[in-house]
């Protein structure tokens, strides 16, 4: 029963370093030329790094969803 729940906690973090290890090597490195605004690709990152924490979120959701509710069957 414990182990389920820290499986779910040893997830969490690899999920964690694995959206920052994407954010730093694909959405970090982006721009788009000197004649571009960089507030346009600060915006960008914005919003690709904020698509990856939604991501992150629906993926945590449904690992906890999956411990608890195996949890609550026993």
């Amino acid at each position: 029963m414990a182990i389920k729940i820290y499986s779910f906690i040893f997830v969490m973090w690899i999920l964690m370093m694995l959206g920052g290890g994407l954010v730093v090597l694909f959405v970090g490195p982006i721009s788009f030329g000197t004649n571009i605004e960089p507030i346009i690709t600060s915006v960008v990152k914005v919003g690709l790094a904020l698509f990856l924490i939604f991501i992150w979120i629906i993926i945590l959701t449904k690992i906890k969803n999956w411990v608890f509710k195996s949890q609550i069957k026993s």
